[in-house]
């Protein structure tokens, strides 16, 4: 068969098996472009008059298998009919992929994702590589969009419909050993015998798992409507449709067509072009190129950490130190005495074993994570992050020790939430050391981190705290040392008005329902439990200044110690990490839309000023920070493009 191909390469073996790699020119990793779509093409057609014993498909690149389509190629759909085009050129590819008359196998190693993962189902057979970047996931959802070329028809007909509607209306992933189980790869291998074991698969063709006649019944036509409800109902206490159409769409094209994205009319809710034409995709497409130009900004730096030192055992310190642990450092965890770090380590526990699962890896994490009383780690470790309690002195004192143990070399950072940097680094020899590494709580579930440049912090040490934040699979945000810096700048108004309409009378729960009704993912009584309240206070001080009077009620509750999640009671009362709230008191529609527009009149006031200030280099990067560090309704774009959207 003739070559010639340009992000393809397809050899031969003596066993007249065809390997055919993916390796997209001029990209690290691979996405199905409109180019590499019609390569492929025309090499499925050769293939198909070629008759060879079987095909592999496999990527040549290190760094996965198919991350999925070109999303770049979304922004340039015009009308409903572009969008149909670009669903027909992978549906019927993989149509005709998944007739061919000889087995076809997709060698899956690294990440396997959305219309990646859509061409291994139309393999016949798919072998697993058993290694921790290997995942499958059909994240179009968290796009705006749906799985259009074959996904929501032939995952439920692969694995039954309660696992695939688990997948398609969440985005979440499976890992190897996972698909596995659940019937999605027919093998898990270690790295050392993939190519083998593809070989022998396709060799010997065993005849294809066939669903459970169960999860066949449930999978048909007469009890779609039914599951289908079933799974409507869960969806509706996580999104509503006006906010997220997506999920719904997928899940009434499944029910109502078995997944043909070309039975529904225009108009239909099930249909493809009413997704690509609503707001809601178009936003969160902008939130993935948004995140991903935060991922760039540690590109300047080739900075690569191998041992981090962490002080300050409590939430905050001691969950630093776990996720680094996870991410496979070498991490030294300091604090006054071994009793204060027990708890910490106990919490990493927990974390491991519910994020890595397999009894090695849960191992290799702890003997990761090592207590350190003395702080000997401290000179060793090529970043140091303080997370002590808010006292400008006391973080002055540790800091004039950590400057002369450090390595020269070393990042020095405060986790900081409150107080400006330049102040910590009044005490330094070399103040240009100082930077801010400012974490979120809780720390496993919060994906931004703010890195603070202070006055006199020097750009390269900047630089190296972004490129270790990513290190750290953490999106990071550059921001200028000031009060609050961009996330608690922005929330602290939002809160304290919320915290004095608590004064005023209005219910707790009555808040919190306004604020998810715009789109919060939770409401901002229920945000300050879990931020901590007397942090909330501290910030508040630091914000409107020391003399300024606080929340009645939250002054109240922090001074009897009752200061949220971490102790279990706050304004809510908390039990196996989740607010027991009283029976929820909606406002009437219009009522409730007037209370949500003056809970958010604050927050995107200050989300502007923030902005006009330079707090963030521009609008895009505050939009993007506010999205991942305070929740701010996704759908809507960002705060700043919400208001550009609403005409100011």
């Amino acid at each position: 068969m003739a070559g010639g191909y340009r992000h393809w390469k397809l050899e031969s073996d003596s066993d007249k098996l065809v390997w055919l790699s993916l390796d997209q020119a001029g990209a690290s990793t691979n996405v199905l472009s409109a180019e590499v779509m019609s390569e492929l093409d025309r090499i499925v057609d050769g293939l198909g008059a070629q008759r060879p014993k079987g095909l592999i498909i496999r990527s040549a690149k290190e760094s996965g298998f198919i991350a999925g389509a070109d999303v770049e190629e979304f922004t340039r759909i015009k009308d409903a009919d572009d969008a149909m085009r670009m669903v027909r050129r992978g549906w019927d590819l993989y149509n005709k992929l998944a007739s061919l008359p000889f087995p076809t196998l997709a060698l899956v190693n690294g990440f396997c994702m959305g219309g990646g993962m859509e061409l291994a189902l139309a393999c016949r057979y798919r072998i697993a590589v058993d290694q921790p970047g290997t995942r499958f996931a059909l994240p179009e959802v968290m796009l705006g969009i749906m799985p259009a070329w074959g996904g929501v028809m032939r995952l439920p007909r692969l694995v039954g419909p309660t696992a695939a509607l688990d997948m398609l209306l969440s985005g979440r992933a499976a890992d190897a050993r996972r698909a596995r189980r659940m019937g999605l790869v027919d093998a898990v291998v270690p790295p050392r015998v993939q190519e083998n074991s593809a070989r022998m698969m396709v060799l010997e063709a065993p005849r294809p798992r066939r669903l459970p006649l169960f999860q066949r019944f449930m999978n048909s036509a007469l009890m779609r409507p039914l599951v289908a409800a079933m799974a409507r109902r869960q969806l509706a206490a996580r999104a509503s449709p006006d906010h997220y159409p997506a999920p719904y769409a997928i899940l009434e094209l499944w029910r109502r067509y078995d997944g043909d994205p070309f039975a529904p009319r225009p108009e239909d809710p099930a249909s493809v072009v009413g997704l690509v034409e609503g707001d809601t995709a178009r936003n969160l497409i902008r939130i993935f190129f948004l995140q991903e130009r935060m991922k760039s900004l540690a590109k300047d730096s080739d900075f690569k950490a191998a041992q981090v030192h962490v002080i300050g055992a409590g939430v905050m310190g001691g969950d630093i130190a776990a996720w680094c642990a996870m991410r496979g450092l070498t991490v030294t965890l300091q604090d006054q005495s071994p009793e204060r770090i027990a708890p910490a380590m106990k919490r990493a526990a927990d974390l491991f074993r519910r994020r890595l699962r397999d009894k090695t890896r849960i191992r290799d994490a702890l003997d990761r994570l090592i207590a350190d009383v003395a702080g000997d780690g401290a000179r060793r470790a090529d970043v140091v992050i303080e997370a002590i309690f808010e006292n400008l002195q006391a973080k002055r004192e540790l800091f004039a020790r950590l400057e002369a143990q450090a390595k020269p070399e070393a990042v020095l950072a405060s986790n900081t939430s409150s107080l400006k940097l330049a102040d910590i680094a009044a005490g330094f020899r070399n103040p240009s050391r100082l930077v801010g590494i400012h974490f979120f709580n809780p720390v496993p579930q919060m994906q931004l981190v703010e890195v603070v440049k202070g006055a006199n912090t020097d750009a390269a040490v900047a630089k190296k705290a972004a490129a270790f934040v990513r290190q750290i699979d953490k999106l990071p945000l550059p921001v200028k040392d000031s009060p609050g810096f961009l996330v608690n700048r922005v929330l602290g108004p939002y809160l304290d008005q919320a915290l004095r309409l608590v004064d005023g009378g209005i219910a707790p729960e009555t808040l919190d329902a306004a604020a998810v009704s715009f789109g919060m993912p939770m409401g901002p009584i229920e945000l300050a439990d879990t931020v901590g309240l007397d942090i909330c206070l501290a910030v508040g001080k630091e914000l409107a200044g020391e003399h300024a009077e606080a929340p009645k009620k939250l002054a109240e509750l922090v001074a009897a110690g009752n200061l949220g999640r971490k102790t279990g009671q706050g304004f809510y009362a908390w039990k196996n990490g989740k607010a027991r709230k009283g029976s929820r008191r909606d406002a009437p529609a219009d009522a409730q839309s007037d209370l949500s527009a003056k809970l958010m009149a604050p927050y995107l006031r200050e989300a502007r000023a923030a902005v006009a200030e330079g707090i963030v280099a521009d609008a895009d990067l505050a939009d993007a920070g506010l999205i991942f560090g305070t929740g701010f309704a996704p759908f809507r774009g960002g705060p700043l493009n919400y208001l550009k959207e609403q005409g100011y």
